[in-house]
């Protein structure tokens, strides 16, 4: 069956309160198992808290009457940052610097993602945004999201529809939603076949699933992929961090540079972002075949058009200005309370 196929019936199976798919035969399942737990016991534990990046960035931008952009991360350590040990180097913190030089105003951060969290959690996480939309409703999320849902086999019918329902809240509150959907797991080094194949497998399949439930609720997605193409592979010492799983700082830069341009997308900061660019091989598609294309290729985006056709985007990567850590000023401990 074709990853556009399934991806379609797991999708369908969440819009209308189905069950799980089977992904894998019965046999495979205890060998996946037995590789998952050689795979744990080589993954390094005991990674200290990521640094809390929540607060206002670029002070410089827009003087003291301009209104912050509002910018809310959601998902799992991905989102959180888990493995840096700056709060500058946080995905958040990132997307905040680069949204702000982008649309020359300050921004406001809140991260509620938490590490180990899988879609389920997600509920959790917009509720905490939207307790008080009087006060506080972002102008756009980033959720991150997809890979603790395949390790710990939560059905993905059930991963979908909770995903959905999250992007629809935060849709009907009036916020853009960009998701980051579940990385390609073949790619961790201390994975072996045949679970290396079937980490690939299933978690491309959940990704594709992942977009046509956010494309319906009006949102886009960017394709994490393979953590976001050759730049992991040739260098995996470098973009993975010291448990070898989550990335390194030089790896959420390459993340945060592939998602900054959907983000800009989303907020109208570049008009005419969305008409398609034949000379990078953009095409407009059925949702499902775009889903499916863009789970092939880390950093693809999709976005919706006129029903049940997508956009399928190569956006070029923007440079994230908080690279260069002589531009980046810390936010301050007060600017928290802002946000």
């Amino acid at each position: 069956m074709s990853r556009a196929r399934t991806a379609r019936r797991i999708a369908a199976g969440a819009a209308y309160g189905g069950g799980g798919i089977g992904l894998l035969g019965a046999a495979a399942v205890g060998l996946v198992l037995a590789e998952v737990q050689l795979a744990k016991q080589q993954i390094g534990t005991g990674q200290p808290d990521p640094p809390r990046a929540d607060g206002r960035y670029g002070t410089e931008y827009g003087g003291p009457d301009a209104r912050p952009l509002k910018l809310a991360m959601l998902g799992d350590s991905t989102a959180v940052g888990l493995g840096v040990r700056r709060a500058r180097q946080t995905p958040g913190a990132l997307l905040a610097s680069g949204l702000a030089a982008v649309a020359e105003r300050p921004v406001d951060l809140r991260n509620v993602a938490m590490s180990g969290a899988m879609s389920d959690d997600l509920d959790r996480q917009v509720r905490l945004l939207l307790e008080d939309p009087s006060q506080y409703v972002p102008d756009v999320c980033v959720i991150m999201i997809g890979a603790n849902d395949v390790t710990r086999r939560m059905p993905p019918t059930q991963s979908v529809r909770l995903l959905t329902a999250a992007v629809r809240r935060l849709r009907t509150a009036g916020a853009e939603v960009v998701v980051g959907t579940c990385p390609d797991l073949g790619t961790i080094e201390p994975v072996y076949q045949p679970l290396r194949w079937v980490a690939k497998r299933v978690s491309r399949q959940l990704a594709a699933a992942q977009t046509i439930g956010v494309i319906e609720q009006g949102g886009r997605t960017v394709s994490m992929g393979d953590l976001l193409g050759p730049e992991f592979a040739a260098n995996p010492r470098e973009m993975f961090g010291p448990d070898s799983y989550h990335p390194s700082a030089e790896g959420y830069a390459t993340a945060a540079m592939a998602v900054l341009p959907t983000l800009c997308a989303a907020l109208g900061l570049w008009p005419g972002s969305d008409r398609l660019d034949t000379t990078r091989n953009e095409d407009m598609l059925p949702v499902a075949q775009a889903a499916s294309a863009a789970a092939s290729v880390g950093g693809t985006e999709v976005t919706g058009a006129r029903a049940p056709w997508a956009l399928l985007k190569h956006r070029r990567r923007r440079r994230v200005p908080a690279l260069d850590p002589a531009t980046v000023e810390e936010p301050a401990p007060s600017d928290a309370s802002e946000v």
